[in-house]
């Protein structure tokens, strides 16, 4: 076998608010080698975000041309905003031979999964809807008007979880990041990446 392994591709979706970012976060924070894909939006940046870190920041006029140039796996208009998921940052990361999280919803999801079959769909689900009024109304980030249309958007997408791999519910913080570590862990130990990554020693053992 002498293709080169290539890096695992998770997506990560969730309703507003269901705690996906801090999660993901979290992840990053305690494993190098894993790589999180930034998406370009054309909504503004909130106060703590940066860009090339949290996002790319564009113009809706930059955002429609690089759709017209194809340079986007996938792209969708949430919240009266645009974002999309970079192409050639995707398969450099992947090439690399490192893992990578797109944290999208539910639609880019489905978009990613059609492109790339082998990827590790997780929606992570909030306790409540009660909490999860609760924890968008405690952001201090949004009017009346934008919090009831999260919550309604928050109830759609939450009746797509059937098309996805893994659900998580975030009640507790450390639970749910445990359960997103050990998908990982057991998407890297399937038979096809252990047989790619350690294919000389599986050879000798097999002789």
């Amino acid at each position: 076998m002498t293709n080169k392994l290539l890096g695992n591709l998770f997506i990560i979706s969730a309703a507003s608010g269901a705690g996906k970012t801090s999660l993901v976060k979290e992840i990053l924070a305690h494993h190098n080698d894993i790589a999180i894909s930034i998406s370009h939006t054309t909504r503004l940046p909130r106060s703590a975000e940066m860009e090339g870190k949290d996002y790319f920041f564009v113009t809706e006029k930059r955002f429609k041309e690089m759709q017209a140039e194809e340079a986007f796996l996938e792209s969708a208009e949430c919240h009266d905003s645009f974002y999309g998921t970079s192409k050639s940052s995707v398969n450099q990361i992947r090439k690399a031979g490192k893992d990578i999280i797109l944290e999208i919803d539910w639609q880019g999801a489905m978009s990613i999964k059609a492109i790339f079959p082998e990827a590790v769909s997780i929606f992570i689900l909030p306790p409540s809807i009660e909490k999860l009024e609760q924890r968008l109304r405690s952001r201090g980030q949004d009017s009346e008007e934008t919090i009831i249309k999260r919550l309604s958007a928050a109830r759609s997408e939450m009746s797509h979880i059937e098309k996805f791999d893994y659900v998580t519910i975030n009640d507790d913080f450390e639970d749910a990041l445990k359960q997103l570590e050990a998908i990982i862990l057991a998407e890297r130990l399937t038979t096809k990446n252990q047989m790619q990554k350690h294919y000389q020693l599986i050879h000798q053992l097999m002789k």
